[in-house]
């Protein structure tokens, strides 16, 4: 085992539509994708494609769609530790104008306790903080034993707070800012004071305000894809997450900024691409996406992050 992904498992269906229909009315979609979903397991996925195949604890019903999901794990040689649930979980998206629209059915009733794991090798956690039971164990665990850790702040969760000392690396959305009433560089501010080493908030187009391992707060702006090429922005998160984990474990020497570089890039693939597997980056598709999209100039972090707060 070189990195444990813990999360909630999606099935996600991903369609392109001009319409919702009302009522009586029916509609076919103009194009649509079936995938594995869910923050930390996609960021599991896309480690796995770019060339680290990691271990997940995952949810897993005894069902047809959690006998597909099983499917899609050993496609990607990815080692699953299943959670029983009754009922797999289902995303339905629909991207539209760079952004999406998601509703869920999720099942997070967890019929038995989490998987005790051996951590022997492992060098990366990056959880998304579902299964909290989990997750606060496996940090501890991982704490304790010198390994890195890493938390998606995609939303709060119950235990966040408590979990955040136990956490290296925290990269949060603005969903997570808006929760808890702060703006992005209110965030920062808790995150440090909670222990963090590296945080960030991502920003979407306006890229991730964040802080380094000396604690100096900058930006990294996003990648210019063109706008006729974002297709689906779901997920884009998630491939995120995958891709500086699997940057740290690849190039551990590396400085945070570069990772989060490779991560921006896989990042930039993903939303050129209908659904998470075929956004799914592979290590060519990063270095194209690289070399393909100029990177703006930089704006001062806080200048940044007040437009930010001023927008909202």
């Amino acid at each position: 085992m070189q990195a444990l992904f813990i999360g909630q498992t999606y099935i996600d269906i991903t369609f392109l539509t001009d319409s919702m229909p009302t009522g009586d009315e029916k509609s076919v979609a103009d194009e649509y994708a079936v995938s594995f979903g869910g923050n930390a397991v996609t960021a599991a996925f896309c480690c796995a494609k770019l060339g680290i195949k990691p271990d997940m604890i995952a949810t897993l019903a005894d069902d047809w769609l959690g006998r597909m999901f099983l499917d899609m794990a050993r496609k990607y040689a990815v080692t699953l530790h299943g959670r029983s649930v009754k009922k797999s979980s289902l995303s339905f998206i629909m991207p539209s104008g760079g952004k999406r629209a998601i509703v869920r059915c999720r099942d997070d009733d967890y019929l038995e306790s989490y998987p005790k794991l051996l951590l022997g090798g492992c060098r990366v956690l990056h959880t998304d903080g579902h299964q909290t039971d989990a997750t606060m164990h496996y940090a501890r665990e991982c704490r304790s034993a010198g390994i890195l850790t890493s938390l998606d702040g995609g939303g709060l969760r119950k235990n966040t707070h408590e979990l955040l000392p136990f956490i290296d690396i925290a990269i949060v959305a603005e969903r997570f800012c808006e929760q808890m009433h702060l703006s992005p560089p209110e965030m920062l501010q808790y995150l440090k004071e909670r222990g963090c080493k590296i945080a960030g908030v991502t920003m979407g187009e306006r890229g991730m305000l964040w802080y380094d391992e000396s604690r100096t707060i900058g930006t990294l702006p996003a990648l210019r894809v063109p706008e006729d090429r974002i297709i689906d922005t779901s997920g884009a998160g998630d491939v995120f997450h995958g891709a500086y984990v699997y940057s740290y474990l690849a190039k551990p020497e590396l400085p945070w900024a570069a990772h989060f570089e490779f991560a921006r890039a896989a990042s930039a693939h993903k939303i050129q691409h209908l659904g998470n597997e075929a956004g799914l980056p592979a290590l060519i598709d990063v270095a194209t996406a690289m070399r393909e999209f100029a990177q703006p100039a930089p704006r001062p972090a806080l200048a940044n992050a007040e437009a930010s707060a001023t927008s909202r």
